[in-house]
């Protein structure tokens, strides 16, 4: 490979991640700018070194074809690592609170950012732009498509704090059902820091359009064993 070829390969692989990374930035998600860029640059350095390897096994072959038995070059073993190695950096990008998760789409743009760097390597360049603009308009464009829909369909997230009562979490399944009102997610979680250990449901719904936030807060309120309920 010429060393022209390898700057190329480089520069493509910083620009690719950095584009990617600066949305992510934008957005203020844990993986932003440099993150991307150095995954991105070490993808393509690992596959540099494979398509090295490669080329360094065939003339060793060239040579003596004698090797040919002993030598074998495996394409996709390194590139297989470099996939698998970055979930786990993506893993430490999501965040679980208060029966939510977060941080699912930066995992995924970091392991697409990482293949896109493989791409980049082994210089597979159309199919890297390609896949970097499609990339891109994903996190940009159906970004504001998703925020539209939700918006539409009414989702909201109710924190709900409540103390030990066997029965309660029937009776809000129940006012919920005859409301019309489809749960989506639940979550739980205990406050051990109180003495009446205080608990904490958060219920992600889809409520009709006729019907208003406030009044769910208001019904749901006069259950006997919440202490509070809002919008989160």
């Amino acid at each position: 490979m010429e060393n022209s070829e390898i700057i190329l390969r480089l520069m493509l692989s910083i620009l690719v991640g950095g584009m990617i990374g600066y949305e992510r930035e934008y957005r203020n998600r844990p993986a932003g700018f440099r993150t991307n860029i150095l995954v991105c640059v070490g993808a393509a350095l690992i596959s540099m070194i494979q398509v090295h390897m490669i080329d360094d096994t065939v003339q060793m072959i060239g040579k003596d074809p004698r090797l040919a038995n002993a030598l074998k070059a495996d394409i996709g073993r390194i590139g297989a690592q470099v996939i698998s190695g970055i979930g786990f950096l993506g893993a430490g990008t999501i965040i679980h609170e208060k029966g939510s998760i977060k941080g699912l789409t930066t995992a995924a743009s970091i392991w697409v950012v990482g293949c896109i760097g493989l791409c980049i390597g082994m210089g597979y360049y159309f199919l890297t732009a390609v896949a970097t603009i499609g990339m891109y308009g994903v996190l940009v464009t159906l970004k504001k498509i998703e925020t539209r829909i939700i918006e539409r369909t009414n989702i909201i997230k109710l924190e709900i704090e409540y103390s030990n009562e066997k029965d309660l979490a029937k009776c809000i399944y129940e006012y919920l059902e005859n409301r019309n009102i489809k749960i989506k997610n639940i979550g739980f979680y205990i406050d051990e820091d109180y003495e009446s250990l205080l608990k904490t449901a958060i219920y992600t719904i889809l409520i009709p359009k006729n019907l208003n936030s406030s009044r769910i807060i208001h019904d749901l309120s006069v259950y006997e064993g919440i202490d509070r309920v809002t919008i989160v």
